[in-house]
């Protein structure tokens, strides 16, 4: 499967600006926010201080912004699910008209979500999901076979098709990297026979950690000749490490990344190539799809459609699913054209 670098349209239509994740942020109430609970948009990323969370949630503030409401930000500093539920109470005790979360854990949050759900908020998940049961509507950054096979496609082209390969992951129960994890190792098996993927170790995105498990998977096979890391957080750590380190040109290193982080490491030769989708679009698309859960446009069910902005019209999949689309490759040559 083959990935083109390319520029999305949609792109040029968004405001790409800086995002500073804050606690209980209100944003901007947009034309017509009058501050009312149940026009409150409320985005719970995994963790505050990432910065691909930072731009989904520039994103969505720019949706919300648009089509009018408000628009608040909250969340954990760890990555954990126990760590998300208290922020789900207090979205549901305050009657916000949609929490939109991006999951640590698929079943440990349902029974916080189904009580939202029960006092009248609607659940949109993005980026990753939780049961289909926990839920109104899922909005998907790409499908997982296509960012699975993006990644196991650049890496294959960075060292020839064959030899070690090691996963340097977020963390052990992230329901979006392990079903990509999945989809890369049979992708591998099936298409790169001489590519063997010899561990798979986890960074809980965290820098320090990711960092850490890097220098530990490089000690660990002397002869591993690429790295795979589907998290913004653990491709940026790596590429840090690889870029001081002996290994820098003689270790690949591909996976998701954001051009902001990734930028240097492109130009002085550190990663040739990583993909990723455009999160600022990820979550306008979000925002826009909960503003129609709350007006009742659409109830989840495939076959439902609606307008996301800049964005245009989406229709609902199989599963409560919307697709954002293909996910990006960036190399040297595309980068200067994003900001996020």
């Amino acid at each position: 499967m083959k990935f083109n670098s390319r520029r999305t349209t949609a792109l040029v239509a968004l405001t790409l600006a800086a995002s500073t994740a804050l606690t209980a942020c209100g944003g901007g109430d947009g034309d017509g926010g009058s501050g009312d609970s149940a026009e409150t948009i409320t985005f719970l990323p995994k963790n505050l201080g990432n910065p691909y969370f930072d731009a989904s949630s520039t994103g969505g503030e720019n949706a919300v912004d648009a089509f009018g409401g408000t628009f608040e930000e909250v969340g954990p500093t760890n990555a954990t699910p126990d760590a998300q539920v208290p922020f789900i109470n207090t979205a549901a005790q305050q009657g916000v008209g949609a929490l939109v979360i991006s999951a640590n854990d698929p079943t440990a949050l349902g029974d916080a979500l189904e009580e939202a759900r029960d006092a009248g908020v609607k659940v949109v998940t993005f980026d990753s999901d939780v049961d289909a049961e926990y839920r109104d509507l899922f909005v998907n950054q790409a499908t997982p076979e296509g960012i699975a096979e993006a990644q196991v496609d650049l890496v294959a082209e960075q060292i020839g098709g064959e030899g070690e390969v090691a996963i340097l992951s977020a963390a052990a129960n992230a329901t979006n990297q392990n079903a990509w994890i999945d989809l890369m190792e049979e992708y591998a098996a099936s298409e790169y026979p001489d590519i063997d993927i010899v561990e798979t170790v986890y960074g809980d995105d965290d820098d320090q950690t990711s960092f850490d498990k890097t220098a530990a998977l490089l000690q660990s096979h002397p002869d591993l000749k690429g790295i795979i890391s589907p998290t913004t957080v653990g491709i940026a750590a790596a590429a840090r490490y690889l870029s001081t380190s002996q290994y820098k040109g003689q270790v690949a290193l591909t996976g998701l990344g954001t051009p902001n982080q990734m930028r240097e490491y492109l130009e002085d030769g550190t990663v040739t190539a990583f993909a990723l989708w455009n999160p600022e679009e990820l979550g306008y698309l979000a925002a826009y799809a909960a503003h129609a859960l709350i007006e009742g446009d659409i109830t989840g069910e495939e076959g439902d459609t609606f307008e996301a902005g800049d964005l245009g019209e989406y229709t609902v999949g199989a599963n409560g699913e919307v697709v954002l689309g293909e996910p990006t490759v960036f190399t040297v040559d595309n980068v200067g054209d994003f900001d996020f």
